[in-house]
């Protein structure tokens, strides 16, 4: 399994646009993706549906874990990664 720990850099954090554009990067994706953030509840959600990343609450400056299991998971993370670190 891959992961990726990012600091959220995205002013609004990953809510509105930046969750839009992160979910439907992970959808087009036949493997399975998670998401997390530390110091939340820790439990992870599926990256595919922009309800549960949006229920994360994910704020600037708040570290998630994204994980991946399959062949191209480290492409798809590095795409998220760069999604979710975006300014």
């Amino acid at each position: 399994m891959a992961e990726r720990k990012i600091t959220v850099e995205s002013e609004v954090g990953l809510h509105a646009r930046p969750a839009a554009t992160f979910v439907q990067t992970a959808t087009k994706a036949s493997i399975d993706v998670t998401v997390a953030k530390l110091g939340g509840s820790g439990a992870p959600v599926n990256a595919k549906s922009i309800l549960s990343v949006l229920s994360l609450d994910v704020r600037r400056g708040d570290t998630i874990v994204i994980n991946a299991e399959g062949e191209g998971a480290d492409e798809l993370l590095d795409q998220l990664a760069a999604i979710a670190s975006a300014t």
